[in-house]
Formats: C-alpha cells, structure tokens, sequence
C-alpha cells in the first residue's frame, strides 16, 4: 500500500492585537494561511473594526484592558491551536510569510522564532524607531546572551510553552519579557528576515518620539528584572525546549 502524504497545512493560531486597524485588517486577514485562525484581539477600537474583522472571518475576542501586552495575552490565552504566531494588524508585515516564522516551531528545530524586520523603503521604520530598537537588541543581547537583532512582532512558538513564560507584562514591554523569560528556560531562539512594509495609518507606539520613549521605558523596567528561574517557567516539563 503505497504512503498516504498528508498536506493539510498544519492548526496554527495567530494572534492578532488591534487598535482601530479598519484600513488594514482586510489585507491583512486575506493572507493569513490557509487552515490557520485569525485571532484578532480589539483593544478598545472606534472605526469598526471588531465588526470588519468577523465579517472577515476572524475569531475577535475584546480586551477592554488598553496595552499592546494586554492584546497579546488576551489572543494567547484564547488560542487553542499546538502553535500561536503574533503580527501587527497594520500591513506593516505580510501574515502570508508566517509559514516560514512558524517552520522551525513546528519541525521543533527552535523553540521562540522572530522575524527580523527589513525595511522595504526608507519610510516604513521611522529612524527614532529603528535607533530605539538597535539599542534595545543591543541590551537584550548583553541581558541574555542571543545574538538577536531585532525585537520584531512577527514571531512564533507553542502555546504552552508561552503560557508556561507567566508573562506578566501588559504594555510595551511584553514582547520582549517573552525574548528574556525564554532565555532564562534555555529555549532555542532564533531569527528569519521578513520584509517590514510601510504601515497602515500612523503607529499608535512607535509613530511619535514620545510613543518610542515610552515604549523603551516599558522594555528597560522588563530588562531590570532579575533572571527568572528555569524551573519555575516550567522548562524542564515543555516539550521542545532543551
């Protein structure tokens, strides 16, 4: 009897924080793999866009708690699926690239992958941006050892996994508080460049000097705290992680 091949794409989440994205959430939700589930977690959106993204087809769960972290932990903890990604829902990252975040996850050759952005045009990454999250890199980098250099919000790993991390943070730091918590359980973290487009609409983070300072304040309180245990983030008990 010859081998069946299975080639139903594998269940993936993905986790999709949303402040008044109405603009983009078409493009985006349209390329979303084909068997995975659009999660999109409204933080408190004026222009529809709960509403744009079911008809869509999404699962829209609401947190009414304002905070990018607060987004994030809101879509993880209603994610079902073995593996969660994590995009922006601005355009600013094509959600049809995920495959390639979420491959090394799924074939369990890393545990935690980012997807380093690469500025298409000189406009998509405001320079104050840019210069904020090289510094930033450069910290985590002395903090915990990887060899990373970009925080990116495109990323990918397994659901309990993440919920094992007891990730805390509920603003700006979130992102990478679950870079740091990974490192200190010894998880295999590793980068894949993605393509980083100009976004929809302006940023409600990083679009200011004020947003970046406040964004940075949020990660170095993270970066202060001390090394968390391996143990009690439940390493020795996820599948997947050395």
């Amino acid at each position: 009897m010859s081998e069946v091949i299975n080639t139903f794409p594998p269940s993936v989440d993905v986790v999709l924080p949303c402040l008044d994205e109405a603009e983009a959430l078409p493009w985006v939700l349209e390329r979303i793999p084909p068997g995975w589930r659009a999660i999109v977690v409204d933080n408190g959106s004026t222009d529809g866009s709960p509403d744009i993204a079911r008809a869509l087809g999404a699962h829209v769960v609401h947190e009414p708690r304002r905070g990018f972290g607060a987004a994030c932990h809101a879509g993880l903890t209603a994610a079902t699926a073995d593996v969660v990604c994590f995009c922006d829902c601005d355009a600013s990252l094509d959600p049809g690239l995920l495959p390639a975040v979420a491959g090394p996850v799924l074939d369990g050759a890393a545990d935690l992958v980012l997807g380093r952005r690469r500025p298409t045009t000189g406009g998509a990454w405001p320079l104050h941006a840019r210069l904020a999250n090289l510094e930033l890199a450069r910290l985590v980098r002395r903090r915990t050892g990887l060899r990373l250099h970009d925080l990116g919000p495109m990323r990918a790993a397994r659901r309990e996994a993440l919920l094992a991390l007891r990730l805390t943070d509920r603003r700006s730091g979130y992102p990478l508080q679950m870079v740091v918590r990974a490192a200190d359980a010894d998880w295999r973290v590793t980068e894949t460049d993605v393509p980083y487009l100009p976004r929809a609409g302006r940023s409600k983070v990083t679009g200011t000097w004020r947003g970046t300072w406040q964004a940075v304040r949020d990660m170095r309180a993270v970066l202060a705290e001390p090394p968390a245990d391996a143990s009690a983030l439940g390493a020795s008990v996820l599948g997947g992680v050395r």
